[in-house]
């Protein structure tokens, strides 16, 4: 490689993986495609391998793109990165701070934690990444993370909030028309709802539980909002988290002596946020919010 190539061409790169498309991708940057295209080109010369396919259903990644993608993805991270810390010096209280957390916890849980940090610190700008998936705080996807396991990374603050319990939960108009189970072995007479493809949680849920088995379920998804929002409408019985189903007067509890367990709740950041006001206002923000959901 004669020339190092320039920065854009991996955001490019990262863009068109992303999508699938020229068009795609150039949606997304605001690019001409044309722009796109002698941007891909112009980093295969580079790097002397060829990255995409051509064909008529788009840009198909080669194995050295697959290859290439992490790299790419860290460096757009860093990018962002970047950016937040340059928002506003580290000794003020305003500037971009990028929190992740799971689909319900940033839903049902971290909007009133925020309305009020945003009220006393109006300068704070929040980006909120909802993913069940683990994003890597140590190649600064995210700022700060909520996560229902405790953080093994060394170079992580992390703070522990509790337990959050989850049990077993129908409507009561489901109830009253299929009645109320009383006991493990009648759940199989019930439409239960519940995951589509195992992830790392769903593993271990699985190891905690046992018997847990996707054929089990007459109502699959793999997003906890769509799981939880087939609850509230009364299509069956499955998983929720008491404190969540608590402000629901028609959610009721099954089973729950029999099936439940707890999620263990830690927020954590990098270590080298520490000295960075705005990021320590909203660590303490959700330490403290998300403590108080727990104690009420």
């Amino acid at each position: 490689m004669q020339n190092e190539p320039n920065w854009d061409l991996y955001r490019s790169f990262l863009a068109v993986l992303r999508s699938g498309s020229l068009s795609g991708a150039a949606r997304e940057l605001g690019l001409a495609q044309p722009t796109l295209g002698r941007h891909i080109d112009a980093l295969e010369s580079a790097v002397g391998v060829a990255l995409f396919v051509r064909s008529q259903h788009g840009f198909l990644p080669t194995a050295h793109a697959t290859q290439l993608r992490p790299y790419a993805e860290s460096l757009a991270a860093t990018a962002s990165a970047f950016l937040r810390a340059a928002s506003s010096p580290e000794d003020q209280a305003r500037g971009t701070v990028r929190i992740t957390a799971s689909e319900i916890v940033g839903c049902e849980l971290l909007p009133p934690i925020l309305a009020r940090l945003q009220e006393r610190h109006p300068g704070l700008q929040i980006e909120l990444s909802l993913s069940n998936q683990t994003e890597d705080l140590l190649r600064r996807d995210a700022d700060i993370a909520v996560r229902m396991l405790r953080p093994s990374q060394e170079a992580l603050v992390a703070r522990r909030i509790g337990s959050l319990k989850v049990c077993l939960h129908a409507h009561r108009d489901y109830l009253a028309r299929r009645g109320t189970p009383d006991s493990l072995d009648a759940l199989r007479h019930h439409s239960l709802i519940g995951f589509d493809h195992e992830t790392r949680f769903i593993r271990r849920l699985k190891q905690e539980l046992g018997g847990l088995r996707r054929e089990m379920f007459a109502l699959r998804a793999d997003s906890d909002l769509a799981q939880l929002a087939m609850l509230r409408a009364g299509a069956g019985i499955g998983m929720c988290q008491v404190g969540i189903a608590r402000r629901d007067p028609d959610l009721v509890p099954v089973l729950a002596d029999a099936l439940s367990f707890e999620l263990d709740t830690w927020v954590a950041m990098h270590e080298d946020l520490r000295a960075s006001r705005r990021c320590a206002l909203v660590f303490a923000a959700l330490a403290d919010g998300l403590q108080a959901t727990q104690d009420a």
